[in-house]
């Protein structure tokens, strides 16, 4: 057991929060001033399992990830959450799955009369094949839906059509959700990029080591294949076009979150479109100071403003 499958084996961290987290008004205009809560990610389905499996030594697994989220949100909601006018709901990689997943959810909670919106930040995983032409990041998500039983959080209309692995994917997620949603992710997401479009059972050469770990390295047989990969992120994207109040930032960097990260958030080296950083526009999304926040970056490497200084997962 680690600290992916039980609290009782974290340690006590001393919260510092950063970019969208940071209390700095010079770095977070929009929301410095917020009460923040960070939850700490244990139950490795994105908070929406609930069911118990057997280890192969017979000993008796539980996953609880939906009492935890539902545990969190009403001792919050008691301490007075259920008063704000305003919320925000946001989670990076699997906690913006997290985000998708528990969107709606949580903005049934509030009165009708509260600004209550969801960032989710780098969980737009792609239900795509790798580049060996099979979906072998689907086995994994199949793994996670079976095992863990998560189908009380997937949209019924989905699942009246579709296998719930399937509704377990943002592409199918953003079709359901009525609450607003501002989509954050890199079209060349180094995670995604490792995990699902090129994961160590399709390079046994290891030819793809070099790009995998820098953008940088990768060769132009490499560089369209990744267009391709983003090509695709921005086709199932298409539904938040339709959205009129949902707003998106999908920049062409090779990094993995940036909600979570003042260099990535607002700084002097943050990635811009439309000449704005991911604080601006987030921030113009949530308060309606602008219509169609809706940005999506061309092909790398085009914009100039995605450093290499950006986060990678590692």
């Amino acid at each position: 057991m680690t600290v992916l499958g039980s609290s009782a084996f974290m340690k006590p961290i001393q919260f510092a929060g950063s970019g969208i987290l940071d209390s700095d008004q010079h770095l977070n205009p929009d929301f410095y001033n917020w009460n923040k809560v960070y939850v700490r990610y244990c139950d490795g389905a994105s908070f929406s399992g609930d069911a118990e499996g057997r280890a192969q030594d017979g000993s008796i697994l539980h996953f609880r990830g939906l009492r935890i989220y539902e545990a969190v949100i009403d001792e919050l909601m008691k301490k007075g959450l259920a008063k704000a006018t305003e919320a925000l709901l946001t989670g990076c990689s699997a906690g913006g799955l997290a985000t998708l997943l528990h969107c709606d959810d949580f903005s049934a909670r509030f009165p009708k009369e509260a600004s209550v919106k969801c960032l989710a930040d780098a969980g737009f995983f792609l239900d795509a094949k790798d580049i060996s032409r099979e979906r072998s990041f689907r086995a994994n998500f199949d793994g996670v839906v079976q095992l863990q039983n998560v189908r009380e959080v997937l949209y019924k209309d989905c699942l009246a059509n579709k296998d719930p692995t399937e509704c377990f994917y943002p592409a199918e997620l953003i079709k359901s959700i009525h609450t607003p949603v501002f989509i954050l992710n890199s079209a060349y997401d180094p995670s995604q990029i490792r995990n699902i479009l090129v994961p160590g059972s399709t390079d046994p050469d290891k030819s793809w080591l070099s790009c995998k770990d820098n953008i940088k390295n990768c060769n132009s047989t490499q560089i369209q294949i990744l267009h391709g990969f983003r090509n695709a992120m921005v086709n199932d994207l298409k539904v938040v076009q339709e959205k009129e109040d949902w707003g998106m930032f999908i920049d062409s960097c090779f990094t993995h979150c940036q909600a979570l990260y003042g260099i990535s958030w607002n700084s002097p080296i943050s990635p811009k479109l439309g000449n704005k950083t991911i604080a601006k526009a987030v921030g113009d999304w949530y308060f309606g100071r602008r219509q169609g926040v809706k940005y999506i970056d061309c092909e790398y490497p085009c914009n100039p403003t995605c450093s290499s200084l950006l986060p990678t997962p590692p």
